[in-house]
C-alpha cells in the first residue's frame, strides 16, 4: 500500500478533486506504474457526467504513461524500470480478443466501465473506504495506476511522455480506424468530420497512406489551420452547403467519411458527402440518429462503427510509434501540457476549443 493524489469525481458531474489516497500492490497479472503523463479525453468527461452515483467517488483518466514500479508475481514480458503507455482492458479468452479484436471483448464493460476489477474490488482506497477505480483498466488521472498486463504496452525510453500517453486511446481510435478497418488506398479520399484528436489522428493516418483528397471539417479556425497544417488538402467549416462543397472537393462525393462529432445532423451530412459504395464510419459518443433507408441503400453505404480503432493495442500502439519516429504521425502537434493539480484548467481548454489535447504531466 502507498499513498497517491488522484482527480477524485465525488458525484456525477461533479468536478475533479485532486485528492490523497492509498492504492494497493499489484496483484498476479497486474503492473503497478508510477504515472508520468496522462491525456483528458471527452470520453472522460462524458463518462464522468453520465456514471451512476452508486459508483463513486471515482477516478477516471484512460490515456496513461509512466514507468512500472512494480509487477506481481505471474506477469510476463514487463519488469520495473519499463516505459509504458496504458490502454484499455479485455480479456483474452473470448472469441473476439482471441481473433485480434480485444476493443470489442464480450467482458468489455465489466474491464473497463465497471468502477473496479472483474471481480468487483477496487485499487484504490479514500479515507479507509473504496474509491472507485479500474476505468478503461487504469484511472490513470492519478500519481499511481494499478493495470492488468494485458492494458500494459512498453514503448521506448526516448518517446515523450507527451505523445507515448493519446495513444493509448485518441490517437490508436483514429489512426486505426483508418489503417485497421478503412485500409484506404492511395489516392482514395477521405473526410475527417470534427478536427479533434481523433479526427485529426485519422487525418494523420489517412495523410500517411496517400489518401487523396484529405479534407476536415471543424467550426473552430485554429482546428482547421492546424488540419491543414498536418496535410488536409482543404479545411471547411460546417454549415449550410457542407455537403455540396464537399462533394465538389472529392470529385463527386468522398470514398470515406469519419464523423467524430457525435452529431446526429453531422452524421446524416457524412452520408451524403459520400460516393456511390462508400464508407461511413461513426466514432463520436452520441444519442440516435436516423438516416433514410432508402438513401442508404441507393447508394451502397457501408455505415461502421468502430471503438479505440479497432486495435489489438500490443500490436498496433508499436506500429503507430514507428510512424511518429518516422515523421508520418505527429501526434505532438496536437498536444498542450499542464500539470496534473491543473486538471481543471485542462478540461476547460479542452471544452472550450482553445486546445486539442490537453496533457497532464506528473512532477
Amino acid at each position: 500500500m502507498r499513498r497517491v493524489r488522484a482527480a477524485v469525481t465525488g458525484a456525477p458531474g461533479a468536478p475533479f478533486t485532486v485528492r490523497a489516497a492509498d492504492i494497493e500492490d499489484p496483484r498476479a497479472h497486474e503492473v503497478l506504474v508510477r504515472m508520468t503523463a496522462v491525456g483528458v479525453c471527452h470520453t472522460d468527461l462524458r463518462m464522468r457526467d453520465s456514471w451512476r452515483l452508486h459508483l463513486t467517488p471515482m477516478v477516471f483518466g484512460h490515456e496513461g504513461t509512466g514507468r512500472i514500479e512494480a509487477v506481481g508475481p505471474e506477469v510476463t514480458g514487463l519488469a520495473p524500470g519499463d516505459r509504458v503507455c496504458l490502454t484499455f482492458a479485455s480479456c483474452g479468452t473470448c472469441d473476439q480478443c482471441m481473433a485480434g479484436h480485444p476493443a470489442y471483448c464480450h467482458a468489455a464493460r465489466t474491464h473497463n466501465l465497471s468502477g473496479g476489477r472483474a471481480d468487483g474490488t477496487t485499487p484504490l482506497s479514500l479515507d479507509g473506504t473504496p474509491l472507485r477505480a479500474g476505468f478503461f483498466g487504469q484511472s490513470s488521472f492519478a500519481t499511481y495506476a494499478v493495470v492488468h498486463e494485458r492494458g500494459v504496452i512498453r514503448v521506448p525510453a526516448g518517446l515523450p511522455d507527451t505523445v507515448a500517453a493519446p495513444l493509448g486511446c485518441s490517437g490508436q481510435t483514429g489512426a486505426g480506424t483508418v489503417l485497421n478497418r478503412l485500409r484506404p488506398e492511395p489516392g482514395s479520399s477521405l473526410v475527417v468530420l470534427g478536427a479533434g484528436a481523433v479526427g485529426l489522428s485519422a487525418l494523420m493516418a489517412a495523410v500517411a497512406v496517400g489518401c487523396d483528397p484529405v479534407v476536415a471539417v471543424d467550426p473552430v479556425a485554429a482546428r482547421r489551420d492546424l488540419a491543414t497544417a498536418l496535410g488536409a488538402g482543404a479545411a471547411l467549416p460546417p454549415g449550410d452547403g457542407l455537403v455540396a462543397a464537399l462533394r465538389d472537393l472529392t470529385g463527386g462525393g468522398a470514398q470515406h467519411v469519419i464523423e467524430t462529432s457525435g452529431l446526429s445532423q453531422m452524421a446524416r451530412q457524412a452520408v451524403g458527402a459520400l460516393r456511390p459504395r462508400g464508407n461511413v464510419v461513426l466514432l463520436g459518443l452520441g444519442g440516435e440518429v436516423t438516416f433514410d433507408v432508402m438513401g442508404l441503400l441507393a447508394k451502397g453505404v457501408r455505415v461502421h462503427g468502430v471503438i479505440e480503432g479497432d486495435s489489438d493495442p500490443a500490436r498496433f500502439i508499436p506500429e503507430l510509434v514507428r510512424l511518429y519516429e518516422r515523421g508520418l504521425f505527429p501526434l505532438d502537434r496536437l498536444v498542450t501540457t499542464y500539470p496534473f493539480e491543473a486538471i481543471g484548467a485542462a478540461v476547460a481548454a479542452m471544452v472550450g476549443g482553445d486546445v486539442v489535447k490537453p496533457v497532464l504531466t506528473f512532477a
